[in-house]
Parts: structure tokens; C-alpha cells; sequence
């Protein structure tokens, strides 16, 4: 088995905060992050494809093709957006990193799955901060 990964990168906004808790208590739980002006990172996405490599062309996916749909479905849809409020596919949902990874792997594990039918998305790291990511692996 191969794993293939891209980084690909993206600015947003976002705060934390459940409605159903007093804003102290988003305070205490949250922090800063609970800001009611929000706050901002300069994420960075790590996609990894696994696979056998295609006897033909020797890739496990085209990082091209990979980069495009990242760029198109994911990048283009949260760079320079505030994710409470502009993101559909957060609509309702806390803005938490782990929240979003999850919803990123919805719409790529498809997506990646029709360019590269010997491969599959393997995991989705997503770093909030150089200190600070989640990953994600597609289990329930």
C-alpha cells in the first residue's frame, strides 16, 4: 500500500460557541475562542490518498486531479470565510476543528474515490495552528 498526501492551505474565522450555554459558561469552556468577534488561523489541510499504483501511469492518484478537487470543493468554499456564518456544510454545527475534518471527509472521501478507483481517501490532518490539529481517519 502507497499513501499519497497534498497539503493544501486556507485562512478562515471562526468562534466557538454552543447557544444552549450562557456566555459565561462559554467563557469558562471555550475561552478566547468564544470571542463574540471572532478569531482567525491560517489552517493547513493534509489529504492522504492510499492505494496500489495504477500499472499505467505508477500513480496511486493524479495530484493534480487531487489538488483540483481540494481547491474546488474545499479551499475555494472556506478561504477567507467565517465559518459560523458562511460555510453551508457547517450551517447548525459547532465550528470546532474536529467538526469540520469530518464534514471535509464527506465531501472528499466521494470525490477522490471517482478520480483514483485503486486508491481511497486514508486521512484528513488538519492543523488549526502549528501546535494544534486534528485528524481523521472516515470512522463514525
Amino acid at each position: 500500500m502507497v499513501y499519497v498526501s497534498r497539503k493544501e492551505h486556507f485562512n478562515a474565522a471562526h468562534k466557538l460557541y454552543n447557544p444552549a450555554w450562557t456566555d459565561e459558561k462559554n467563557k469558562e469552556v471555550f475561552g478566547p475562542c468564544a470571542n463574540t468577534n471572532w478569531h482567525g488561523h491560517n489552517f493547513e489541510l493534509i489529504t492522504t490518498v492510499k492505494g496500489i499504483p495504477d500499472a499505467e501511469t505508477g500513480f496511486v492518484v493524479d495530484l493534480k486531479a487531487l489538488s483540483h478537487i481540494i481547491k474546488e470543493k474545499i479551499v475555494d468554499r472556506l478561504d477567507h470565510k467565517n465559518l459560523n456564518l458562511d460555510v453551508d456544510f457547517l450551517e447548525g454545527k459547532m465550528a470546532s476543528c474536529e467538526i469540520l475534518v469530518i464534514e471535509i471527509w464527506k465531501i472528499l472521501a466521494p470525490e477522490i474515490k471517482a478520480i483514483t478507483p485503486q486508491g481511497e481517501l486514508y486521512s484528513l490532518k488538519l492543523y488549526e495552528t502549528p501546535r494544534n490539529f486534528v485528524e481523521y481517519f472516515g470512522e463514525a
